[in-house]
């Protein structure tokens, strides 16, 4: 068994009028996006790093890079599913999603996340468990400038 944590956060993108706000690879209409090259979805950002944290074979950088400047390939899920491949014969058994962030509420949409996740993965709904916090608005994720996304995962 191994265990992978991964870490994610974004500012918002205030100006950008086009791009939308994807988190989980669920869009969050009506919401300001997250400022990157892709399209910065901090969720399945700090799932992939957390699965370099098992496989150490870092996507996000060089590789999700290449990807993104070379290939014009903006998709966060194509990110993970590059990710996965260097999990061989191990498979996620567990994810655990804390995501910090005053808006959007994330609460109401942890079902479509869940389902969405579950599906990239191929790991059952029930072995996702996402939460949401505001952190009491102590940090610039709190205070609505961007989101911060931690994700553990359990891998066999």
């Amino acid at each position: 068994m191994k265990v992978g944590i991964g870490q994610d956060s974004h500012r918002f993108d205030f100006s950008n009028k086009v791009k939308k706000l994807v988190l989980g690879g669920v869009v969050f209409e009506g919401h300001p996006p997250l400022d990157g090259n892709s399209d910065a979805d901090v969720v399945l950002h700090s799932i992939t790093n957390a699965i370099s944290g098992v496989t150490c074979v870092n996507i996000l950088g060089e590789v999700s890079d290449n990807l993104c400047l070379n290939h014009g390939i903006t998709d966060s899920r194509v990110y993970l599913a590059e990710a996965l491949k260097y999990l061989n014969d191990s498979k996620i058994v567990h994810l655990s999603i804390s995501i910090e962030c005053l808006t959007p509420k994330i609460s109401p949409r942890i079902p479509e996340m869940r389902k969405s996740i579950s599906q990239l993965l191929d790991l059952p709904e029930n072995s996702i468990g996402i939460t949401a916090t505001t952190g009491e608005g102590l940090t610039q994720f709190g205070r609505g400038e961007g989101i911060q996304v931690f994700s553990c995962i359990t891998v066999i």
